[in-house]
């Protein structure tokens, strides 16, 4: 079986895309844009748990539906049950030592695509808060 490289880009930009295209309020689309490009360096820095955790204290909610975007893409690309809704946190919390590394370095693969995805689907949002 050959690995299709449009297994992880192709479901992010169309996350995006579709959060883009759903969203008429500039305020909103500057969130999305600004948490979609700044997923990977949370995440290398937090760790995906506290990204779960974030994801119910966000009070911003351009930039809760991007991170609620990322679990479920991460969920759909790798089978992995429950990473999406209030049993993610829970779930990551079980998953054994090996199982969370693995999950954590796709996790960021997921997170660059995200950040690349977001300055072309974003091309015309300028950033800032």
């Amino acid at each position: 079986m050959s690995f299709d490289p449009r297994t992880i880009g192709k479901p992010v930009y169309e996350a995006l895309d579709k959060l883009k295209t759903s969203c008429q309020d500039e305020n909103r689309l500057k969130e999305q844009k600004n948490q979609a490009v700044e997923l990977y360096t949370y995440l290398s820095t937090w760790g995906m748990m506290r990204l779960k955790a974030e994801e119910k204290a966000l009070s911003q909610e351009g930039k809760k539906q991007v991170v609620k975007k990322y679990f479920e893409c991460l969920q759909n690309i790798t089978g992995i049950a429950d990473l999406v809704g209030d049993r993610g946190l829970e779930q990551l919390k079980n998953l054994s030592t090996d199982e969370y590394l693995g999950l954590t370095g796709l996790g960021l693969a997921i997170a660059q695509e995200f950040s690349f995805w977001a300055t072309a689907v974003y091309h015309d949002i300028s950033e800032g808060d």
